[in-house]
């Protein structure tokens, strides 16, 4: 449990990062394809950014760290606030307000709930609801559990 705490408030500074560094104009930092990456090549790439931005890199490390400590104090924290950005991104894909993802809403804005929409996609109606969201996010959970992750 701990490891996937850690895994999700490491990811959500990387993602947070991402942003950053495409506007400070990295070359081939742009927030779309580094969602599609391989985790091998982003990490790759994010060592090259480390050697190329030694400093930046050392704050971000030093903020990794103490978001792991402050997870690690207070799980149901960290959990409920990356409940809330993963409502808050959700909203924010659903172009028209229905509160539901078609597979165009989820191409713009939700690159890999794209990647995976028609195993989210439960009732296969074409749309993916909250709920079908966090049931994937919840089996993908328990088999990563099993996995040792």
């Amino acid at each position: 449990m701990n490891r996937l705490l850690i895994a999700v408030a490491v990811a959500a500074l990387a993602t947070q990062a991402v942003p950053t560094l495409a506007s400070e104009g990295i070359p081939g930092a742009t927030v779309r394809s580094e969602s599609s990456m391989a985790p091998a090549d982003r990490k790759a790439r994010f060592e090259q950014w480390c050697k190329d931005n030694p400093e930046k890199c050392r704050e971000m490390k030093a903020k990794a760290q103490q978001r792991r400590e402050q997870c690690k104090a207070d799980p149901e924290k960290c959990r409920a606030e990356a409940q809330a950005r993963g409502r808050e991104r959700f909203k924010k894909a659903d172009t028209n307000g229905d509160g539901r993802l078609s597979r165009e809403e989820a191409q713009k804005s939700m690159p890999q709930l794209a990647r995976d929409f028609d195993r989210i996609d439960a009732n296969k109606d074409g749309m993916v609801t909250p709920e079908e969201l966090e049931a994937a996010l919840k089996a993908r959970a328990g088999a990563s559990k099993g996995k040792g992750v």
